[in-house]
């Protein structure tokens, strides 16, 4: 495997990261049907911990097995595949080195009660993803939460860790809980707040949600206006995103949320390729589809990347 000019020019962004997060970035940028053009689109399943089983595959139950999972991301010709550890240790064996894979480390549940506060617990760690042949890990932080600076000092020591392993890191970075209203949630000051959080933490990759243009922070506000920031649409939003995620240096890759139309999937996609982001890690509105209208419509997000739609 031979990293096209494109790759390289990103992994030259990473000035401060060992050969071994670098090749574990490069594996993941060169896989599958988008390999070398420096858009990714991964596939994450990690709704039956968040949301629990049946509201996660029930739609589609050949996705309570983990083994549908790793087949439909490298039929698909996905770039990775990310799941909490027992996913993968499923079918780490039977799928070993057929995929990329992210371990995602730390997780929440829908099990908890509303007055537990918005915090997740780690539930894998670097050398587990070392174990199974894992390319990078995974963790969320919940920016705005009163837990957040404990899940930021969390990241920041797993990912010292990781790094000095050569497994590179992707932060889900979600504003949600204490400090951010129902709205907030996706607004964009607060999404590329988030972003620029991850970027600061060290996130290789980051993932974020597509936000809309409501301004909820008050100070922020005044300068989104006195400068004129363009956020009318959703690609001048993801534009903005990309610029603060270190000026576009970083991958910046946004989630697909809850299973919508397909139209609006391939919308979102285009704003993202316009926008400049690096691509989509879409779980829901894939594995809770058919195994056939799923693989049509990840194949229709591969020609819109590659510009063909």
């Amino acid at each position: 495997m031979r990293a096209t000019r494109i790759v390289q020019k990103i992994l030259a962004n990473y000035e401060g990261e060992t050969p071994g997060v670098k090749a574990n970035l490069a594996r993941m940028l060169m896989e599958g049907k988008l390999g070398g053009t420096g858009t990714m689109i991964i596939l994450p399943v990690d709704q039956g911990f968040e949301h629990g089983p049946a509201r996660s595959f029930a739609p589609n139950p050949a996705g309570y097995d983990p083994h549908y999972h790793y087949q439909l991301a490298i039929d698909a010709g996905l770039n990775a595949y990310a799941a909490p550890l027992g996913m993968l240790e499923a079918g780490a064996d039977t799928f070993a080195g057929q995929i990329p894979t992210i371990l995602k480390c730390n997780s929440a549940n829908s099990l908890m009660s509303d007055t537990a506060g918005k915090n997740q617990a780690i539930t894998a760690n670097v050398d587990d993803a070392l174990r199974i042949g894992c390319s990078a890990i995974g963790f969320t932080i919940y920016p705005g939460s009163d837990a957040a600076l404990e899940m930021y000092e969390e990241i920041s020591a797993m990912r010292q860790e990781a790094a000095a392993k050569g497994v590179a890191t992707v932060i889900w970075s979600y504003p949600r809980g204490e400090a951010i209203t129902k709205e907030g949630e996706n607004a964009i000051d607060v999404a590329a707040y988030a972003a620029q959080i991850a970027a600061l933490l060290g996130a290789h990759v980051i993932k974020i949600k597509l936000s809309t243009d409501h301004l909820m922070l008050a100070e922020a506000k005044k300068v989104y206006e006195a400068q004129k920031i363009d956020i009318a649409t959703q690609t001048a939003r993801v534009r903005h995103c990309m610029q603060a995620s270190l000026g576009g240096r970083r991958i910046v890759v946004f989630s697909g949320g809850a299973r919508k139309g397909e139209d609006s999937v391939y919308d979102d996609a285009r704003a993202i390729r316009d926008g400049g982001g690096n691509g989509s890690i879409i779980g829901r509105n894939s594995f809770q589809r058919s195994r056939e209208d799923a693989l049509a419509m990840l194949g229709k997000l591969v020609d819109i990347y590659k510009g063909r739609a």
